[in-house]
């Protein structure tokens, strides 16, 4: 051990990569999660890793240096992942959509993103199921994989326990104090060389009491739902975004599983709105029974990309939060630069635009 003592704050799939990377380094971690492992954002989300977020190279970045890791997990640490290559595909309808993705490709393919333009008729020959939309053009990845959330959770806790790190479950933190290095729980105090803030949508809160101003927005409720079963012999499709509407679908067993921006106060409008632009996109699915498949709240902020900085110590304060639903695809990326920041490594990426700063928060 180093003799290093870091609290890491959230047991979910950023927390837990944070701790794996910090005690793999040497660091002595504890890591308090007020429920139970995974049990916050990382059980709402789709089970999809990719690289490619449009507008947003930052994210991307993070998004290619994650796959790698993910990739590689059965050599380190050791453990092997569901991973089953599908593709990434957004579906343009308007002009402006095909203008706004080629001024953003160089951008892309300078984070290491290997996307391109499609024809149509090549997307529509990827994804059989889209009907009789004004489809110009698509995007395409080929690194999209689906994987298994619950799965990696419990990947990187076995490795982080491996590696000497406590996991603590059921431990609420009711007050951090920064300046001194000191979590308060329900337990009693505990004191450390760093505290880590990856508290997901609690983070903003949390952050707040420990009078830390960073620009989260407040948590956001997500819904996913699943379909009826589908017709036997229903073809293998990409991960297909309709850029117009944010409707996103995968298959998931023998049912789609659907996503479309948040539901927001009226549950019941936004259900109707979703399948309206299933029967729009996919007519051949016009009708299917929604049903709820997860729910959860999302932690988010103002531009969609994480925060993730430090304050230098003694104590330090580190922080990887505002994850805004892509917190599994940037997770790996996620913990070895909290490490890298701690331990003053060379990060191997400009992380000055994940901090926050007046350029983020105007």
């Amino acid at each position: 051990m180093s003799g290093k003592r870091v609290v890491v704050i959230g047991g979910g799939v950023i927390g837990l990569s944070v701790a794996y990377h910090l005690a793999e380094a040497g660091v002595e971690v504890t890591l308090l999660e007020r429920g139970s492992l995974g049990s916050g954002a990382s059980r709402a989300t789709a089970d999809v890793v990719r690289s490619y977020f449009a507008n947003n190279a930052i994210s991307s970045a993070l998004g290619v240096r994650s796959l790698d890791a993910y990739r590689a997990f059965p050599a380190r640490p050791g453990v092997d992942l569901p991973l089953r290559q599908v593709g990434y595909l957004v579906l343009f309808t308007e002009p402006a959509q095909v203008t706004a993705f080629e001024a953003d490709l160089p951008a892309q393919h300078a984070a290491g993103v290997d996307v391109g333009l499609i024809e149509a008729e090549e997307a529509r020959k990827l994804n059989p199921l889209i009907g009789d939309i004004p489809l110009l053009a698509a995007a395409y990845s080929p690194d999209a994989y689906i994987s298994d959330t619950t799965a990696i959770v419990t990947a990187y806790a076995w490795a982080a326990e491996r590696a000497g790190a406590v996991l603590r479950t059921g431990c609420p933190v009711t007050a951090v104090d920064p300046e001194a290095g000191r979590v308060r729980t329900a337990e009693g105090e505990i004191g450390a060389d760093a505290v880590v803030c990856a508290a997901g949508a609690w983070s903003g809160s949390l952050l707040r009491s420990a009078g830390i101003d960073i620009p989260l927005t407040e948590p956001i409720e997500q819904e996913l739902l699943t379909t009826d079963p589908l017709a036997p012999g229903t073809p293998d499709i990409p991960v297909t975004l309709h850029a117009a509407s944010g409707l996103l679908v995968r298959l998931r067993g023998d049912r789609l599983l659907i996503g479309m921006g948040y539901p927001g106060p009226d549950r019941e409008s936004w259900r109707r709105e979703v399948a309206s632009r299933v029967a729009e996109v996919y007519p051949c699915l016009g009708g299917v029974g929604l049903h709820t498949a997860v729910t959860g709240l999302r932690d988010a902020s103002p531009d969609r990309t994480a925060f993730i900085g430090h304050r230098p110590g003694p104590p330090a304060f580190l922080y990887a939060t505002g994850f805004s639903g892509h917190g599994l695809c940037n997770a790996p990326a996620a913990g070895e630069l909290v490490r890298d920041l701690y331990l003053d490594l060379d990060p191997g990426m400009d992380v000055t635009a994940l901090a926050v700063s007046p350029r983020r928060t105007g």
